[in-house]
C-alpha cells in the first residue's frame, strides 16, 4: 500500500562504500529529509569508511529513525553476498521502509531484488558505478547484463548528470519506471570563500586516490611542465588504494621537493593548499569536489568528461581533454600565466553553483520524485 502524500515517508538508503563523493551525497540526503520530517535510515558496508564513516554516521544518528546499520558488503561480486543478502531482507522486513534508495551498483542491485509486490518503491541512483566499465570488458558485460536484468524492477531512476542518464541509456536501455535528474548539491556555508594558506603550492589535487580520479596523470603533467622549465609545486590532499604508487611515480619523476602528500583533509582545508585546483578524473558523473570548489570560488581547471561540463555550463575554457597529460599541462599552464582571468571565471561559476547546485535543491528534487513514483505506482 503507498502512503498517502502528506504522510512522513520511511526512507532507507543503502550505500556499499561509506566514503568520497557518494557517500557525503547519502549524508547530505539523510540529514535534509530527516529535517523535513521524514524517518531516514543508511545502510552502509562495514568493511569501509575507517574512523571517518563511524564519526559521520555517528553525528548524524540521533536524527534517523530508522537508524544506522552496517553489513560487510565486499565490492566485487562475492559468495558472501548470500549472507549480506539474508541480512538485508531481514532487516527490510523489520523496518518496514516505504522507500528503498540504492546508491551505486551494488547497492543498487540488492535493493531492486526485492520483490516488487512488497509495495516498496525501488528507487536508484548509479553514482557512475556499473556505467563506469567499457561495454567491451569482462567485467563491463558482466555489468551490464546485471543492470539490463534489474533495469525494469526499478520505480524510479534518479540520476545526478544528464550524461549519467545518457550513459545509462545508451549501455543498458530506456528504463519503463520513471527518469529524473537531480543535481548534487552543496551548503549555503559552502559559497564561504576559502582563504590560501601561506605554504600554498602552485598545483592542488582533494580527492581519492584512485585510478578513475587520474591524480597519476596529474603527476605526470606536472613532470611535463618541469621538463619545460616551469618548476610547478603540488599538493596531493587525498588516500585510497593508489597511495603507494603514487608516490612512487612521484620518485621516479624525481619530483619529491616539489610534490607532497597531506593525506585525507576536509575539503577547504585541501583547497587552500593550493592557488590552482586541478581535477584529472578519468571518469566522474557530478564530483562533489567540483560542486565545492566552484561554491568557494576556488579557480580551477577539470578534465572535460561526465557531468563536469554540467556544473561549467558556458566555461569550458576552464575544461581540457580526457587522459591527455599535454593538454592537462597546457590548461594549468594557461591558468597560471594569467591568474586574474581564473579568478574571474571562478568568480561567475560561483554564481552558477548557486543558482543550480544547492542541496536545498537536491532534497526536494529528490522527494519529488519520490512522490512522483508513489503516484505512478497507484493503482
Amino acid at each position: 500500500m503507498a502512503p498517502h502524500p502528506d504522510q512522513p515517508l520511511r526512507i532507507l538508503h543503502a550505500i556499499r562504500p561509506p566514503v568520497g563523493g557518494i557517500f557525503r551525497h547519502v549524508l547530505d540526503l539523510a540529514h535534509g529529509q530527516a529535517d523535513r520530517g521524514h524517518h531516514v535510515g543508511i545502510l552502509a558496508d562495514s568493511l569501509t569508511g575507517g574512523e571517518r564513516a563511524e564519526k559521520a554516521l555517528a553525528e548524524l544518528a540521533p536524527k534517523l529513525k530508522l537508524g544506522v546499520h552496517r553489513l560487510a558488503i565486499h565490492r566485487e561480486p562475492s559468495p558472501t553476498d548470500v549472507l549480506a543478502w539474508v541480512h538485508f531482507t531481514r532487516l527490510i522486513r523489520q523496518l518496514k521502509p516505504d522507500v528503498l534508495h540504492g546508491h551505486g551498483a551494488k547497492a543498487g542491485v540488492f535493493v531492486r531484488l526485492m520483490m516488487r509486490s512488497s509495495g516498496i518503491l525501488s528507487v536508484y541512483t548509479p553514482h557512475g558505478g556499473s556505467l563506469h566499465y567499457p561495454p567491451n570488458t569482462f567485467k563491463g558485460a558482466l555489468y551490464s547484463r546485471i543492470e539490463r536484468a534489474l533495469m525494469n524492477r526499478t520505480d524510479l531512476f534518479l540520476f545526478e548528470s544528464a550524461y549519467a542518464r545518457d550513459t545509462y541509456q545508451r549501455m543498458i536501455g530506456t528504463p519503463t519506471g520513471l527518469v529524473r535528474c537531480v543535481f548534487n548539491g552543496v551548503t549555503a556555508n559552502e559559497f564561504d570563500p576559502v582563504a590560501l594558506a601561506e605554504d600554498a603550492t602552485d598545483v592542488v589535487y582533494v580527492g581519492e586516490f584512485r585510478h578513475i580520479k587520474g591524480a597519476d596523470l596529474l603527476i605526470d603533467a606536472v613532470a611535463r611542465l618541469h621538463a619545460d622549465g616551469r618548476p610547478v609545486t603540488l599538493t596531493l590532499a587525498g588516500d585510497g588504494e593508489e597511495m603507494a604508487a603514487l608516490k612512487a611515480q612521484v620518485e621516479s619523476h624525481g619530483l619529491g621537493y616539489s610534490v607532497r602528500f597531506i593525506g585525507h583533509v576536509k575539503a577547504r582545508y585541501g583547497f587552500s593548499k593550493g592557488r590552482l585546483l586541478v581535477v584529472p578524473s578519468r571518469g566522474d558523473s557530478m564530483p562533489y569536489v567540483v560542486i565545492e570548489a566552484g561554491a568557494a570560488g576556488v579557480p580551477m581547471v577539470a578534465a572535460n568528461v561526465g557531468g563536469i561540463p554540467e556544473i561549467f555550463g558556458g566555461h569550458s575554457d576552464a575544461l581540457f581533454a580526457l587522459n591527455i597529460v599535454g593538454a592537462m599541462a597546457d590548461s594549468i599552464e594557461i591558468a597560471m600565466e594569467d591568474p586574474d582571468a581564473a579568478s574571474a571565471r571562478a568568480k561567475s561559476l560561483r554564481e552558477r553553483i548557486f543558482q543550480y547546485f544547492s542541496q536545498k535543491a537536491m532534497v526536494e528534487g529528490v522527494l519529488a520524485g519520490y512522490r512522483d513514483a508513489i503516484e505512478a505506482s497507484r493503482p
